[in-house]
């Protein structure tokens, strides 16, 4: 049995990894819970893993895979994932997870998770990712990720990233942003009346505050892709 605050965190996670293809935040969790601070989500994520319901992962923090869900929650139907941090190696002779429908996409350059950058230039390059990570019918495509100001969002320096091209974002979305014409970032879209916030996943960085009129949105994130 889990408590009705453990049941809220673990729809939580499931419905923002559902959406975005990243973990929410542990502020983010705060939030969405209503808690005064992070400690009661880490009291939270450690009953679930007492449970059986989540595995943290070594050797990463806030590595978390999602390992069941009550029945209440199985009934509309769960596929275990991976929320942030390292997979194990798959065992010889298995088989590549989607060798069907895999598509190229184009890797247009990078992208910075930090301070902004000049704007992305188009490179001759692309990346082969599996059909289903893509979202909708839209355009999309790959950014290379240069910087640590999205890490508590599961976006580390050299991942890349796969963005649905959009000009729109609601308040959450990591979208690709870009600054005045001329410099784009990654980050997680606020909009605070005319203004337009940028907050990253890191404490060590501080969100950027624009006039709504500088800031385009060019893309929302909807898939990552690591090597290691």
């Amino acid at each position: 049995m889990l408590t009705r605050k453990q049941m809220e965190l673990l729809d939580f996670i499931k419905t923002r990894m559902d959406r975005d293809g990243v973990p929410p935040s542990f502020d983010e969790m705060k939030d969405a819970l209503d808690l005064r601070s992070k400690s009661g989500i880490h009291r939270l994520i450690t009953a679930l893993e007492e449970r059986g319901f989540i595995r943290r992962l070594a050797h990463r923090a806030r590595a978390i895979e999602i390992v069941k869900l009550p029945e209440a929650m199985e009934r509309a139907g769960f596929t275990p994932k991976v929320i942030e941090g390292d997979r194990p190696e798959p065992p010889k002779g298995a088989r590549p997870i989607e060798t069907v429908n895999a598509l190229d996409l184009p890797l247009l350059g990078r992208i910075a998770a930090g301070m902004p950058i000049e704007a992305i230039s188009d490179v001759a390059q692309s990346v082969t990712v599996p059909g289903s990570m893509l979202s909708g019918r839209g355009q999309h495509y790959a950014l290379e990720v240069r910087g640590d100001s999205m890490i508590e969002a599961g976006i580390n320096d050299g991942d890349i990233v796969v963005i649905r091209e959009q000009q729109t974002a609601d308040n959450g979305d990591i979208v690709v942003a870009l600054v005045a014409d001329h410099e784009a970032t990654l980050k997680r879209f606020r909009r605070r009346g005319g203004m337009i916030a940028l907050e990253p996943a890191n404490a060590a960085y501080e969100t950027q505050v624009y006039p709504d009129h500088m800031v385009k949105v060019q893309g929302r994130l909807v898939g990552l892709i690591r090597s290691y």
